[in-house]
């Protein structure tokens, strides 16, 4: 019998629609129904693709005798964090003071006014490894409610206390200058693992916008070590199990150091970024292999994440069925030496085992291996390993494919919008930058409000309908992304007055007087405290991507507000560059880009004339830090930067400004491309 969440629209919640516990979603009835009772409110927190959330869930959500007891002692609310974000956080925010960690599942014990006074994560259903078993925690917490309820509220209390001091104010910190942006690539040298590339040990992360930062940083300074770093890195996990080597696309992360086995859900936000910063990879260097990664990512994308609406669905699960009706991590994916022989045949199957470093020991589980490619691999025809790929991709499909969770998350769309135009761009790929305007055009029809005095952007959709959840900051802020890189590829100025829209309300609805921002609006949902993480973890912090869009927009039209609130923004870059910077590369490649000017390009021309697409596609491939570029007919009214920019002499010419000088026009692409490359100093 289903129970609440039957009427959820979250994949993730309807995964638990048959669960005997009586779920609630987060809403206050569930809280005055715990209020009622006199019972804590039990808040689990996951998402659709998380490993653990499923075990956990199998475990003990499913198990009629946990179920009974929840439903006997709690009012139990199931929460989607990719749909609420900012519950996660707060909730997190708390986990990871009191117990050190963090992670999902999130498993939270509050009192009916919201109030935490227990956390935890996985809990497995007797004790182990030191842990305790679920039943035991709940039946603690239980005994704590009913028999010590003074010694629970002055716990509760206390950590709402303590989560409201932690109030961000870094609107007066400063702009980040060379000296703080030197600082933190002197902190990533040291980090950085020279052998394997990438940053600290396992689990090992994709840091896709520290790898921004490096490409930024170098194509301002001319720091070989940074772009070696960066190129490095983008190898050895292109090369790695991490990145899907038969059908593109990247795992979340690595179990080990060293990129072999990964965790196997797949993230749009992680492809939407890797996607972006190999292209950028490739205009750094015209490396093959970066061309080659960026292109296959976007193809995955399109061909296993993008819904019949035009959007990009949110992951991939990490489980599928093995074929025997178990679900098992990794199972679609990895291979023993017998597999690749039944498909390939003998010979084939010899071959492409030690081109993918598949032995008969395994480097997963019960002797299969992760494909990957091995530096020390055999040298093989393209023809013939391109042959290979085809038949072992082929004889994947007929495996049984890992679910997926289809709801549109406005801020990962805003990412795949970015990505995939200018990979179209770069790569003379028009299909791609089609796939982006129609992802585009989905946020817009679907997510975005415009009624006057209520504007706002929702969080998520699904079947072409808005969820009812408030976009936060991170969605303005790569909306807003997207829909600039758009612009600056399309030529089409309606993205530039679509991310003015957004970049207002960031500046309206999510900053304080003082610069500081808030992931949340002035009128959202009051929770126990207003999250506020600047740190960039997954994907850009809402606090970086904000920065980043109100920068460009500024850049495209001189708004001094705009660049004002910006600045302020990157406060916190100033405070956290020097001292963490694998957690604020996104901020720090803004600041890249302030440092730099940005520069303004203005690209005028008929668009008849063949010398109009060949400054645009320069100016596109430029790798000054964040340089942004406009492209339409003299006069043109779709961008600002085109006012008072005449042909020279009746032909297609481009001009470049910075910190308020403009060089000369030129008809030279060529010149052009010299203007836009690094500046020394």
């Amino acid at each position: 019998m289903a129970n609440r969440l039957a009427h959820a629209t979250s994949p993730y919640l309807l995964q638990h629609a048959e669960n005997p516990v009586d779920w609630w979603e987060w809403e206050p009835a569930a809280f005055e129904e715990a209020r009622r009772r006199n019972v804590p409110v039990f808040l689990s927190v996951g998402y659709s693709s998380c490993h653990w959330c499923h075990v956990l869930a199998s475990e003990s959500f499913e198990d009629e005798a946990t179920a009974a007891y929840l439903n006997e002692h709690f009012v139990n609310v199931k929460v989607d964090r990719e749909e609420r974000p900012d519950i996660d956080a707060v909730y997190m925010e708390a986990v990871q003071a009191a117990t050190g960690q963090g992670g999902w599942p999130m498993s939270v014990f509050m009192t009916p006014d919201a109030a935490p006074f227990y956390f935890g994560t996985y809990f497995p259903p007797e004790p182990r490894h030191g842990m305790p078993g679920f039943r035991q925690v709940l039946e603690g917490v239980q005994a704590a409610w009913t028999g010590r309820p003074g010694e629970v509220a002055e716990v509760a209390q206390k950590i709402v206390r303590d989560l409201a001091g932690r109030q961000l104010d870094y609107g007066k910190a400063g702009v980040p200058g060379p000296e703080e942006l030197a600082q933190a690539l002197l902190g990533l040298t040291r980090e950085y693992d020279d052998r394997h590339g990438g940053f600290g040990g396992a689990p090992k992360f994709p840091p896709s916008m520290v790898v921004e930062f490096l490409l930024r940083h170098h194509a301002r300074t001319g720091a070989e070590g940074a772009l070696q770093m960066a190129a490095d890195t983008c190898e050895a996990m292109a090369r790695g199990g991490i990145y899907d080597q038969l059908g593109g696309g990247f795992a979340r992360y690595a179990v080990d150091r060293a990129w072999v086995v990964p965790h196997f859900e797949k993230m749009l936000y992680d492809n939407a970024l890797l996607c972006r910063v190999y292209a950028h990879l490739w205009r750094a260097t015209g490396s093959d292999l970066a061309r080659r990664v960026a292109l296959e990512t976007a193809d995955f994308m399109v061909r296993e994440l993008r819904t019949k609406e035009g959007g990009f669905a949110s992951a991939l699960d990490a489980d599928s069925d093995d074929g025997t009706g178990k679900h098992v991590e990794g199972a679609y994916y990895a291979w023993t030496p017998a597999q690749l022989a039944d498909v390939l045949g003998a010979e084939d199957g010899e071959l492409a085992a030690a081109y993918y470093g598949v032995t008969e020991e395994g480097t997963f589980e019960h002797g299969s291996s992760v494909l990957q490619l091995p530096k020390d691999g055999p040298v093989v025809e393209a023809g013939r390993i391109a042959g290979i790929r085809q038949r072992l991709l082929a004889a994947r499909a007929e495996r049984p494919a890992p679910g997926r969770d289809d709801k549109i998350v406005a801020a990962w769309n805003g990412l795949a919008v970015a990505a995939l135009a200018e990979c179209g761009a770069y790569f003379d790929r028009p299909d791609l930058i089609d796939r982006a305007t129609e992802a585009a055009d989905l946020l817009v029809r679907v997510h975005f409000d415009a009624t006057a005095g209520r504007a706002r952007l929702s969080r998520t959709s699904k079947d072409g309908v808005a969820g009812h959840n408030a976009g936060v900051l991170e969605d303005y802020g790569d909306v807003a992304e997207g829909f600039l890189a758009l612009a600056a590829v399309t030529g089409e100025g309606v993205w530039l007055e679509f991310a003015g829209f957004l970049t207002d309300l960031i500046i309206d609805r999510f900053t304080a007087e003082d610069g500081t921002l808030y992931d949340t609006a002035h009128d959202a949902e009051q929770l126990i405290r207003r999250p506020q993480d600047p740190t960039d973890s997954a994907a850009p912090a809402g606090w970086t991507a904000a920065a980043g869009a109100l920068l460009t927009y500024a850049a495209h039209t001189g708004s001094a507000a705009h660049r004002a609130a910006a600045e302020r923004a990157l406060g916190v870059v100033h405070a956290l560059g020097p001292r963490a910077p694998r957690f604020i590369g996104w901020g720090l490649a803004v600041a890249e880009a302030l440092l730099d000017g940005p520069r303004e390009v203005a690209v005028v021309g008929d668009p008849a004339d063949a010398g109009l697409a060949r400054l645009h596609r320069t100016a596109l491939l430029g790798t000054a830090p964040g340089a942004v570029v406009a492209v339409g007919e003299p006069g043109g009214e779709e961008f600002p930067l085109l006012a008072d920019r005449p042909l020279v002499e009746g032909r297609a010419a481009a001009y470049v400004c910075r910190h308020f000088v403009c060089a000369a026009p030129t008809t030279d692409d060529r010149a052009l491309a010299r203007e836009l490359g690094a500046v020394r100093s």
